[in-house]
């Protein structure tokens, strides 16, 4: 009897660690649209930073209830802090790639919105 007991305890342990590291999802995209066109196959622009990271993250109580969100907005303030570009330069982004990302674990979940990017700065 104690041997089955003994398994049983084991194998719940054994699903509630599973269940611990497998409560994690991830969605790439940029779903916003620019209508600005700029010609970048000239000689016209140099890299300025390449592969910079912003993120922004926030809590849910029990997966549903938000403590704090992350935002895009504080998202884009951390990855231009983060390159320290100046206001008001001729400096774009290019190849931006947004990340949602959840992990879920026992009682609250964490949300965090990261966004890779490249600087440019234009020359002419």
């Amino acid at each position: 009897m104690k041997k089955k007991l003994r398994f049983f305890y084991i194998c719940v342990f054994s699903l509630i660690i599973i269940t611990m590291f497998t409560g994690c999802s991830t969605i790439g995209r940029f779903p916003h649209v620019s209508s600005t066109e700029v010609n970048l196959s000239q000689n016209n622009y140099r890299i300025i930073h390449s592969n910079v990271i912003g993120r922004s993250s926030g809590y849910r109580l029990l997966g549903f209830i938000p403590l704090k969100d992350p935002t895009y907005t504080d998202a884009m303030t951390n990855l231009y802090q983060t390159a320290g570009i100046p206001d008001g330069s001729a400096i774009a982004l290019t190849n931006v790639v947004q990340e949602d990302t959840t992990l879920f674990l026992f009682l609250f979940s964490r949300n965090t919105i990261t966004i890779r990017a490249d600087f440019v700065e234009f020359t002419d």
